[in-house]
């Protein structure tokens, strides 16, 4: 049992643009976000480019949402197929973040995503009104300034607050959930995904454990869960609970900080010497973002994707190492060796890399071994505050000039995508 009584009871806001980029580029159209069929896509001269975003409608009436595919896409005249406009939805997103500095200072605003933010508003109630009250005036201004619709979950903590918008104020526009509230809308949900922070991979394990429910997960044994996974056992075990003790500018899961990225590729790719460049440009993606947080890691996730004409599947591996690192050279070997272990010889159109078992990166520990290990480590960084001051095509590898690369391509991009 948790005694509430003893928990912080803050008051915060979990603020999310509903459909953000969908909507921006309606409001761009001249539409209405929440009444028209739109669709963006990241090129519309490829039948097989992804969605990328869709309105509501689209997404109700038609069934394409994120991840769609153009081709699935309606023959419809009522249908609008648009481009992203990345730097625009960025902007916006900034502009926004200026309405609700108009109700709390900057350090009481934790910007989660381009289109969710979690504001502290304890300090404002004396001067606005109740939680209901700001969230209204904040949602109210929104709409009249960018004619863009949001939803707001309110709660005590962080957790509770983003729980309360995911699973009723996005259908509601404004919701409210309370420490009394965990037992009856939290306990409920089924399946485990449905929860923030619970991934298919965890609900399958959760699932073989017999726990199908958050409030059986709540209810389990805590040191059986410790056991299976360690401390993210632990927190999701508080977290059914509705316990989150971070702060505002925290992460909700503590200690499950990773640098990864995941790239769908531009077009199928079917020669191994194609896939490992491809997979080289991504390596140094990867273990530049760590080194842009003087991070390192212990453990190398590689994932393939394979293409719809083999009837989709693929895998996803992890492997530990003892020396933490961030050089991409040694990031690159992991995945080698994890590609040669399990591909199959198909063809591949996605590749996912991540770096996790974080640690700080201020001390480098000498192998006798490895003599010139800290030359290696120091050479990213450079590398880094030269494309830091010049632009990230400034300075690439090789590989990135073939046909297979795809770096030299998306030094363009904002976000990945079209400006």
């Amino acid at each position: 049992m948790i005694n509430y009584s003893e928990l912080p009871h803050q008051t915060i806001l979990c603020v999310d643009m509903k459909s953000f980029y969908a909507s921006c580029s309606a409001v761009i159209e001249g539409l209405d976000p929440l009444e028209c069929y739109l669709a963006v896509i990241g090129d519309k001269e490829r039948e097989g480019s992804i969605v990328l975003a869709a309105s509501p409608k689209m997404k109700k009436e038609f069934g394409i949402k994120t991840g769609s595919r153009k081709f699935e896409i309606p023959k419809d005249p009522k249908i609008k197929v648009v481009e992203p406009k990345m730097a625009t939805y960025l902007r916006i997103s900034t502009e926004i973040t200026k309405v609700f500095h108009r109700y709390v200072p900057k350090e009481a605003i934790h910007t989660y995503s381009v289109d969710e933010s979690f504001l502290k508003i304890d300090g404002a109630l004396h001067l606005w009104g109740d939680a209901w009250t700001v969230a209204q005036k904040i949602r109210d201004d929104i709409e009249r300034e960018f004619q863009l619709p949001c939803a707001i979950g309110i709660g005590p903590n962080m957790l509770l607050s983003k729980l309360c918008l995911d699973l009723e104020a996005k259908k509601k526009g404004i919701a409210e959930w309370t420490y009394e509230d965990v037992r009856t809308k939290l306990w409920n949900v089924s399946p485990l995904r449905e929860m923030w922070g619970i991934g298919r991979r965890v609900e399958k394990t959760l699932n073989g454990m017999g726990i199908f429910t958050v409030g059986q997960l709540a209810r389990f044994d805590l040191q059986k869960l410790e056991k299976k996974f360690g401390i993210m056992g632990n927190q999701l075990y508080h977290h059914a609970w509705g316990v989150d003790l971070s702060e505002i500018g925290a992460p909700i899961m503590e200690g499950q900080i990773s640098f990864g990225k995941s790239q769908i590729l531009l077009r199928d790719y079917k020669e191994e010497i194609e896939i490992k460049r491809v997979i080289l440009e991504m390596c140094e993606e990867v273990a530049r973002r760590a080194r842009t947080h003087k991070k390192a890691g212990r453990t190398i996730s590689f994932g393939i994707g394979y293409s719809q004409d083999e009837f989709g599947g693929g895998f996803y591996r992890s492997r530990s190492i003892e020396v933490p690192t961030n050089v991409t050279m040694e990031l690159y070997d992991v995945c080698l060796r994890l590609f040669a272990e399990h591909y199959e010889g198909k063809t591949v159109r996605k590749i996912s890399i991540a770096l996790s078992n974080i640690c700080d990166d201020t001390d480098y520990q000498l192998n006798i071994f490895e003599p010139n290990g800290w030359k290696e480590r120091e050479l990213g960084y450079v590398v880094d505050r030269i494309r830091n001051r010049y632009g990230h095509g400034a300075l690439l590898r090789a590989v990135s000039y073939t046909a297979a690369g795809t770096a030299k391509h998306r030094a363009k991009l904002v976000g990945g995508h079209k400006r």
